[in-house]
């Protein structure tokens, strides 16, 4: 029984070792600045997954970024495959060189973010709206700047540490 017990706990020191941590892309280029690429006119293209892997959803997000002494406005509207049309506003800080803070109306709290490199990483939770219901999940999403104008968004959407489903985004700066 203690050895079940051992190898279990192994198990999940293995687990959890392997995640990616922001200071794995201290060095890489080209580096993202969110008040750079995150300024002006964009558009993204992306998918929800469930957590079998199967495309629950598809959307186009159309944006518009402004920058001012450090604070951005980041204004988003999606449009849904269903018909659907969402509106999500967020106010961004600039707290430190590489570190962030965001709020936004369906935003619980304040979102925690940080860049190293291409990369950054953006936690959340946010009220999502299913039907009749309403969700708080905790997104962790990962960006890598791929060239000046274009991005890629991965997100894991988890309920009580599990996972629900990935959010894969593409986009791209006009």
């Amino acid at each position: 029984m203690k050895f079940r017990f051992v190898i279990i706990g192994l198990l999940i020191s293995v687990l959890l070792g392997c995640s990616a941590r922001i200071e794995d892309y201290q060095s890489t280029e080209p580096a993202l600045n969110l008040e750079e690429f995150f300024n002006g006119k964009l558009t993204a293209w992306g998918v929800f997954t469930d957590r079998s892997n199967l495309v629950k959803r598809r959307f186009k997000v159309s944006m518009v970024g402004t920058w001012k002494d450090g604070v951005g406005i980041l204004d988003e509207d999606f449009y849904y495959d269903d018909g659907k049309v969402e509106k999500r506003i967020w106010t961004l800080t600039k707290v430190s060189e590489n570190e962030y803070t965001g709020i936004a109306d369906d935003v619980v709290g304040t979102a925690i973010g940080r860049t190293e490199g291409y990369a950054l990483n953006w936690t959340y939770s946010l009220n999502l709206p299913v039907g009749d219901d309403v969700y708080e999940l905790n997104f962790d999403d990962w960006m890598y700047l791929i060239d000046e104008k274009s991005l890629i968004n991965i997100a894991e959407v988890t309920k009580f540490g599990f996972k629900v489903g990935e959010v894969t985004l593409f986009i791209q700066k006009e």
